[in-house]
């Protein structure tokens, strides 16, 4: 082990009682050091949760909507079930299910809700979305064809304060014409489920119907709003919505999720950055704590560094010293926040629950943000690019005063002593 590092050892380890000045030296090593921890063990539970924010939203979006989606130019599809096959023949196209896509109004017991219609084949939805995972009460496969029943997102049903069993008016926009006047086209249908999917957006406005029912009250005949693809590999998307071109040969618009909801993933991805970057300068404010604890460690050491010279010290054995001492102090910090950080982003399930109990608040109210409860999905890549940075930063801090010292002139520091 070189003297350099006993020696920056020594003077970080250094209980330094005989002085106020010494005392005041390690109080701010303790500031930089705990600053350090702080920010880190930050940065990595934001990520964490960035991380797990973005998971759960991709998770729950597709498993309500579609991978890929084949629909009309009009808004109709003419020989679903052709386009369906010439689809599936793709290798990484696993299930396809048609739907009918429309708005409506619902109502019971003079509450009125405008609602999102989706006309659905249970057996074929079931083998593209999650619906039959998510059922609070009764079965998907309840909805029968003729049978006119309706299966409810769970805030749509509480805000229209219906159960199962109970029978909803369903009024479609498009009205009958008839000498008198215009009459709005109304069904009504029995609640036959109840889904809980946990994203508001769809919780509280999707309403599901057989594909036949949505087909007879919106006046559609045998044809469809589009087809619904699964694939096997979702971020393979764009490339398969691509690549379909060749096998549908009716003239369709054919899109991918990433279309149709960018705009959540790449708003999540901007706000991971931003936090980065913001939660860096903590780290970056921090380290540079370590300029001030090495500056007023060189002018304590100035007699010290002298006689270090005199006995043949070179100007880089005496920058080394000082490194050292200003690395130790940032690599202490580093692991603390690290295991700190580490420990609550495993754990935040427990913890923010923890919190909001004690308090009575809520971090996430659902009918403000997509999800109401606060993931968390730590990546070790992160990790490490935080405490490699974190590390540079602690390092570069220590550079000026390390030189500084290494440039003191023994007889200068020597004359007074």
């Amino acid at each position: 082990m070189s003297y350099e590092f006993l020696v920056g050892l020594r003077y970080t380890r250094s209980k330094r009682r005989a002085r106020k000045g010494n005392r005041f030296i390690s109080f701010i090593s303790l500031v930089s050091m705990a600053g350090i921890a702080l920010g880190v063990a930050a940065l990595i539970v934001v990520l964490s949760v960035m991380n797990g924010f973005q998971r759960e939203l991709r998770t729950r979006i597709l498993g309500v909507a579609s991978h890929v989606q084949v629909t009309g130019f009009d808004g109709e599809l003419a020989n679903w079930q052709r386009i369906a096959d010439e689809a599936s023949k793709h290798p990484r196209v696993l299930a396809a299910a048609p739907f009918v896509q429309a708005q409506g109004m619902l109502s019971f017991d003079q509450t009125v809700r405008g609602t999102l219609v989706r006309g659905i084949l249970p057996d074929a939805e079931d083998k593209v979305a999650d619906f039959a995972q998510h059922m609070r009460a009764g079965r998907l496969d309840e909805l029968q064809p003729g049978g006119f029943g309706i299966v409810l997102g769970a805030d749509l049903a509480r805000a229209l304060r219906v159960t199962v069993g109970d029978k909803v008016t369903l009024i479609a926009p498009q009205g009958l014409v008839t000498p008198a006047a215009i009459l709005p086209r109304l069904k009504q249908f029995r609640v036959t489920g109840i889904f809980e999917v946990g994203m508001y957006e769809y919780d509280s406005s999707l309403a599901l119907v057989h594909l036949q029912d949505a087909q007879a009250l919106y006046r559609m005949e045998d044809r469809v709003s589009g087809v619904r693809l699964k694939l096997d590999d979702l971020f393979k998307a764009p490339q398969v919505s691509r690549e379909l071109m060749g096998y549908v040969q009716a003239d369709t618009l054919i899109s991918d999720w990433t279309r149709a909801h960018a705009n959540f993933f790449r708003a999540v991805q901007i706000e991971k950055n931003v936090m980065f970057i913001i939660l860096l300068l903590i780290v970056a404010v921090a380290a540079f704590n370590i300029v001030s604890t090495l500056v007023m460690a060189v002018q304590d050491k100035r007699a010290d560094i002298a006689i270090l010279r005199t006995l043949g010290a070179s100007p880089g054995s005496i920058m080394g010293i000082f490194v050292i001492q200003g690395a130790l102090i940032g690599v202490v910090g580093l692991a603390i926040g690290v295991i700190g950080g580490v420990a609550l982003a495993l754990n935040i399930d427990v913890v923010v629950p923890a919190i909001e109990r004690t308090f009575g608040i809520q971090f996430l109210a659902k009918d403000v943000y997509y999800i109401s409860d606060l993931p968390s999905q730590l990546l070790w890549s992160d990790v490490g690019v935080i405490a490699t940075v974190s590390f540079v930063l602690t390092l570069v801090a220590t550079l000026y005063p390390s030189w500084r010292a290494s440039r003191l002139n023994p007889a200068e520091a020597l004359r007074y002593e």
